[in-house]
């Protein structure tokens, strides 16, 4: 029994050296801890990368699949529980970043966030009308462990930008849609849905959690030829609820993901382009696919209507997943994009109307809305803000700022479905190009919008009001 063990220990030594020797030809280390491959235990500390600089234990270990792993645990932890671990990738010859098992996150990005923080700081200022909104757009968590691509790192990048919240920059926050990839089987993606949702939702921020074209789980649907995978409202009953009960959210009803926030004079929208009806046909599938079909609908218009009405003295900003019209002015949604843009035209103008769709869009989409805006003093729409498209984008139409919004799903530089503005960032999972968001200050008295990003994002652009 006693030479056995020996003899586990020296082919322990042997793998653990061959490993390491892996690594040196990889290039750089993710961390000094990457070193220590053989089975045991070992004292880190500030010189090894710790968290916090702080001293750890710090437990090699392999499973029954023979994958190695290690885990840091407090000196003062009498029984040396694990706060952070993490396992080897063969497929990047290294071990992964470490995550802290009560929060998910990663420390190494802790540490990159705080930083963030602090130079947003060197550039906004504090006081009356200068507001801070936290973005983050198209997370596509899926269920797979990808080291390139979507997988399990979208949740990770939900649960790391909710550390923004711990910053004290942050007057609200909002997450774009694509929350999923929507490709796992529908009772994966409920579950996928309440992860996103648990993990985002806040008592320290207001939020809106705004719905996007593969929340519906459709693209398993397309794959597969099944019936609806997601039942009615599916996405509505997990996402929406603790949004609306807020105490200082606002809203005309419950139904259609709009809502809005005061801050100041500063008022933000949001808007659902997913807004489609659930019709089935005869095999149980789909009749609009949302992936492909976007679309706003005559009652959530009316709701908007209904706001905007009220919004005398206020600067106002949308949000929704994609954007309703493109650069060129065009319908950049299936049903009514163009119709909304239109609205929120005749708003800044002060118009009086009828808002009304052309007969040969289907029933479920026409549109039929009175709008008066003669009576609302001092309001203006000044801006919209958006995901969907995965790169960072702007334009101005008719006095409004349109702002697109990079994902922060990981999008590998070899992958079909990477945008050549990702691909252009090489991408790379627990780089710091791996994730992306924003914090976005709104400055009425300077007259100036200012979009920080992080990971794979523009570090500031300005944008005047």
């Amino acid at each position: 029994m006693h030479l056995f063990k020996y003899t586990k220990g020296i082919v322990d030594k042997i793998v653990g050296a061959k490993k390491r020797s892996s690594m040196g030809k990889n290039g750089e280390l993710l961390d000094p801890m990457q070193k220590y491959t053989t089975i045991g235990e070992y004292h880190v500390g500030a010189e090894d990368g710790t968290p916090g600089g702080k001293r750890f234990v710090l437990t090699v270990y392999q499973d029954k699949d023979g994958v190695l792993h290690q885990a840091l645990s407090s000196e003062k932890t009498p029984n040396l529980a694990p706060e952070y671990v993490r396992k080897y990738s063969a497929e990047l010859g290294r071990f992964r970043a470490f995550n802290n098992k009560k929060t998910g996150r990663r420390y190494l990005v802790e540490n990159y966030l705080d930083n963030f923080t602090n130079e947003v700081k060197k550039h906004i200022r504090q006081g009356k009308n200068s507001i801070n909104i936290g973005v983050i757009t198209d997370t596509h968590f899926k269920d797979k462990d990808s080291v390139d691509f979507y997988g399990w790192n979208g949740l990770q990048h939900v649960q790391e930008f909710s550390y923004l919240e711990n910053s004290g920059l942050l007057n609200m926050k909002a997450h774009l849609g694509d929350w999923i990839d929507g490709s796992d089987a529908g009772l994966i993606g409920e579950s996928e849905l309440i992860k996103l949702n648990h993990s985002f939702k806040s008592t320290k921020v207001p939020y809106l959690s705004i719905k996007g074209n593969h929340d519906e789980n459709d693209k398993f649907d397309e794959h597969h030829d099944l019936r609806a995978s997601f039942p009615e409202n599916e996405f509505e009953n997990i996402m929406w609820p603790d949004m609306y009960r807020q105490k200082d959210i606002h809203y005309v009803s419950r139904q259609h993901g709009v809502a809005y926030f005061d801050f100041d004079d500063v008022r933000v929208i949001s808007v659902n382009t997913s807004d489609l009806p659930y019709v089935l046909n005869s095999k149980g599938q789909k009749r609009y696919d949302t992936k492909i079909t976007l679309a706003v609908r005559e009652d959530q218009i009316e709701e908007i209507i209904e706001i905007l009405t009220r919004s005398s003295d206020k600067k106002i900003i949308f949000m929704s997943h994609a954007n309703p019209i493109n650069r060129k002015g065009s319908n950049a949604l299936k049903y009514n994009g163009r119709s909304l843009n239109e609205l929120l035209v005749a708003f800044n103008q002060h118009e009086k109307g009828r808002m009304h769709a052309s007969n040969d869009v289907p029933a479920e989409f026409r549109l039929s809305n009175d709008f008066d805006f003669t009576h609302v003093k001092n309001a203006r729409i000044i801006a919209y803000f958006c995901g969907h498209r995965h790169r960072e984008d702007q334009y101005r139409i008719n006095g409004i700022q349109y702002i697109l919004f990079n994902c922060s799903a990981l999008m590998g530089p070899k992958h079909s479905l990477t945008t050549k503005f990702n691909k252009n960032l090489n991408r790379q999972i627990d780089h710091k190009n791996e994730y992306a968001g924003y914090i976005v200050n709104v400055d009425l008295k300077r007259h100036r919008i200012q979009a920080f990003g992080y990971g794979a994002a523009s570090r500031r652009r300005v944008y005047f009001i």
